[in-house]
């Protein structure tokens, strides 16, 4: 079963492409450690069943994080479509 964390922080490339935009992620983990994993193993974990990952909006909620892909084929990590037009993703600040 697939264990469910929260990303709080991101890193972004200069590129303006959707897909290749984020580079990693991060959160805390229940201990208070951190954790940070590349795209790719982000993306092959929620693939494999091993992981599910979400933000919390300005109001609390959860939004769900998803894998979705260019017209190219290109995946890439992006939030569940909510009531806002803000990228719930892209605007968490950079991991350290």
């Amino acid at each position: 079963m697939a264990t469910s964390h929260e990303i709080k922080c991101i890193n972004k490339s200069d590129r303006y492409n959707i897909h290749e935009r984020i580079l990693s992620i991060g959160g805390i983990n229940h201990n208070g450690t951190h954790w940070k994993l590349a795209l790719a193993a982000a993306i092959k974990g929620i693939e494999d069943g091993e992981w599910t990952f979400y933000v919390n909006d300005n109001h609390g909620r959860k939004v769900n994080v998803i894998i979705s892909k260019t017209i190219m084929g290109n995946k890439y990590l992006k939030t569940e479509a909510d009531t806002t037009e803000r990228n719930n993703l892209l605007e968490l600040p950079e991991c350290k």
